[in-house]
């Protein structure tokens, strides 16, 4: 006789939330507390039981996933468009699973220069994607941000594109997103609040300047708003 697989069942514990004088009851709010084992411990079970319950169509998942990716052109480009002397360009190579940006100066029929291989980038971890590049209005450096976690709280770093190295500056909690400056030197960047991930704050970043020394330019407490920065079509 077949073991009869048991439904996990995630313990309940009261819990009231209160906003707006209206009291609302969360019994399985403690899921929300990532790091806590019990939860690491149950989200196991939840996938455990998964794979049970579906172990018998692994074999028809596998096929359709082939057939679906076999419908996908795998070596695939954007379509280049052109900003401030270069052309920059998206690439997709057959059998990865990260794009490749270049760039090219003047022309298409110029070399690509490197920016970024995400398929090198993410070696090593579960998770990854790359948000955000801004050049330098003098497209000698790039700021790009990185999350390795799902979370979407970004690192933000910068990357001389003279030189081919990663700079030491390294913003944290960021959206990944950022603006230069006209002197090529200062750098407008988004924070995420810690507990909402809502995008709450403006920095100013001197580049190869202490973090400490970055400067609040926008707060806005409200949780329902959130702020970015971008240049105008002018770029002033």
């Amino acid at each position: 006789m077949a073991k009869e697989i048991q439904t996990p069942k995630a313990k309940k514990i009261h819990k009231e939330l209160v906003i707006h004088d209206d009291v609302r009851i969360d019994d399985y709010y403690w899921l929300n507390n990532r790091k806590d084992k019990e939860v690491i411990k149950y989200l196991k079970a939840e996938n455990a039981y998964y794979d049970a319950m579906t172990s018998k169509y692994k074999a028809f998942e596998n096929s359709l996933f082939e057939e679906m990716k076999s419908r996908i052109k795998e070596d695939d480009e954007s379509v280049p468009y052109k900003y401030n002397g270069y052309w920059y360009i998206v690439k997709y190579e057959t059998g990865k699973n990260y794009p490749v940006y270049i760039r090219r100066k003047d022309t298409l029929e110029n070399p690509d220069e490197l920016l970024f291989d995400c398929n090198e980038m993410s070696s090593g971890h579960e998770y990854f994607k790359l948000v955000g590049l801004s050049v330098s209005p003098d497209n000698t450096m790039i700021s790009y941000g990185i999350d390795i976690t799902g979370r979407r709280n970004y690192i933000l770093r910068i990357k001389s594109l003279v030189t081919d190295e990663i700079v030491s500056d390294i913003l944290k909690k960021t959206t990944g997103s950022a603006t230069w400056a006209n002197d090529n030197q200062q750098l407008l960047y988004t924070k995420n609040d810690v507990k909402t991930h809502h995008s709450n704050q403006i920095y100013k970043h001197k580049h190869d300047t202490n973090l400490t020394m970055d400067k609040v330019v926008l707060h806005k407490k409200n949780d329902t708003i959130e702020v970015g920065d971008y240049k105008t079509k002018s770029k002033k």
